[in-house]
């Protein structure tokens, strides 16, 4: 397998695909593509991004193609086993489920305005109030998952999976920016934060030489 993916200090949705990788267990090839330099458009207009109309990441496994972090997610899950990525009991596998898919398609202030940098760590601000009104939905999911599901384990769902693969660059954003969490998401950003494979990508981020101004700076505001 060949995973293509953007800059790991900037590309939330690269980081998806490639825990979600990790997570397998499977061999892959790893191919960072700098995110908006000189070459980037003409490298986006090649074959192999031509399936995802030059988005990252993009997975390629002999003729099969997957691009988008949650079909991915999915697409792994079925080559591997449902168990390293999703519940086993019915009820928490509907909810991981759901959260993973709200993630994917939800939270839209707080990605905008907040953009993924985990190579910084800005003063607090007050945040916005979508922003806001994002991290309260945030902070009750993981509540609810953490109260119904979470057990005895360090996650959402007790076991490292694919809820928390899609709100791992949510974890590492509220770190970016100082932002207010509820009092019990403490333990769980911490954990989240120590995984190995967590750990793997910010310290590689961390030797990236490539520096992108328009996310270098703090939070924009409405």
């Amino acid at each position: 397998m060949k995973l293509i993916i953007g800059n790991k200090a900037y590309s939330s949705w690269s980081m998806r695909g490639w825990l979600a990788c990790k997570q397998s267990g499977l061999l892959f090839e790893e191919a960072v593509v700098p995110l908006y330099d000189a070459e980037w458009d003409k490298r986006r207009e090649g074959d192999e991004f031509a399936p995802s109309s030059g988005k990252v990441p993009i997975l390629w496994d002999g003729d099969a193609v997957v691009w988008d972090s949650l079909a991915i997610v999915e697409y792994l899950a079925e080559k591997t086993s449902r168990d390293l990525f999703w519940p086993a009991d019915d009820a928490a596998r509907a909810m991981a489920r759901s959260m993973a898919a709200e993630m994917h398609s939800s939270f839209t202030a707080l990605r905008r305005k907040h953009s993924m940098n985990v190579r910084q760590i800005f003063a607090p601000t007050e945040p916005d109030a979508d922003v806001l009104a994002d991290l309260g939905r945030i902070m009750e999911l993981w509540a609810q998952a953490r109260a119904r599901f979470g057990g005895d384990g360090d996650f959402l769902f007790g076991a490292f999976g694919a809820a928390d693969i899609m709100y791992a660059p949510v974890v590492t954003r509220i770190v970016t920016y100082s932002l207010p969490i509820a009092r019990f998401a403490a333990g769980y950003m911490d954990a989240v934060l120590h995984h190995p494979f967590v750990q793997d990508w910010i310290a590689q981020a961390q030797e990236e030489e490539w520096v992108l101004e328009q996310f270098e700076q703090p939070a924009t505001t409405a």
